[in-house]
């Protein structure tokens, strides 16, 4: 049964393509005009599952599914590659990369799993031609998850703070830098400050990571977080008869408190 649908959507995706009978719409896009609805289809996943929406995962993974086959239709119609190809390529490659699973380095221990893990990466990365080992990472990546990847490749090669002591020192550092951008100029420079914000921003995005934390994760949920309490302090805003704006910023903050507090009862 999972073969027959995969082989129907194959079969669906070549139709919606048919010069003479598909879709218009279909038929306009490209590998670029896609992207868009790939990036959207990859946060409506992520977004089902931190919601645990069981019941809207499938058709959420369903559309991303459906984001790859649009890819190697598109291929197969300019004599790139074809589904076939992709679905073979990562086959390869996770048995490659799992010698300790398919090959002869079975019962190897944690360490030497991720040891060998980062030479296979990195023999791959010599058989690309790839220079530097910040190479091949997207800058189409939203920017904290590139962040991530940068900070991971440098540290690879010893390039990384020792302890999580000096990271916070480097985030205060970062910070007096921004203030010394703001406050000792008589008219800021704005790209100045945005170079200076874009340093903090990335110091803190490796705080993230030396605590295992997913910063784009976390900052979703932050953002989840001011959403919440910022609808109840409307609502009280609301049942008090007066507008927001007629409201001191120390009544907001009160609000704020409480609706902090019915959070955590």
């Amino acid at each position: 049964m999972q073969g027959s649908n995969l082989d129907r959507l194959l079969q669906i995706m070549a139709k919606l393509r048919d010069p003479k009978d598909g879709c218009p719409w279909d038929r306009a896009q490209d590998f670029k005009s896609i992207v868009p609805f790939t990036l959207e289809e990859a946060y409506e996943v992520a977004d089902a599952i931190e919601r645990s929406a069981w019941d809207e995962l499938p058709d959420e993974l369903g559309d991303l599914l459906f984001q790859v086959v649009f890819y190697c239709q598109l291929g197969q119609e300019q004599g790139r590659f074809n589904f076939e190809e992709v679905t073979g390529r990562i086959c390869d490659k996770l048995t490659h990369r799992h010698p300790h699973v398919f090959g002869e380095l079975k019962g190897i221990s944690s360490e030497q799993i991720k040891a060998n893990w980062e030479q296979l990466k990195a023999d791959e990365r010599a058989d690309k031609d790839l220079h530097s080992v910040l190479d091949n990472i997207p800058k189409s990546l939203p920017a904290l998850s590139r962040a991530v990847k940068i900070q991971k490749r440098a540290a690879r090669v010893g390039f990384d703070w020792n302890n999580t002591a000096d990271v916070v020192a480097k985030i205060h550092e970062e910070v007096n830098e921004v203030l010394a951008e703001v406050d000792n100029v008589a008219n800021p420079e704005q790209a100045r400050v945005q170079d200076e914000m874009g340093d903090l921003l990335f110091a803190v995005v490796n705080l993230a990571r030396h605590l295992g934390v997913e910063p784009e994760q976390a900052l979703r949920q932050g953002n989840d977080k001011f959403e919440r309490r910022f609808r109840q302090v409307e609502h009280l805003a609301e049942n008090s008869g007066r507008a927001m704006t007629d409201h001191s910023l120390d009544e907001l903050e009160a609000y704020w408190q409480q609706a902090k507090s019915q959070e955590t009862k």
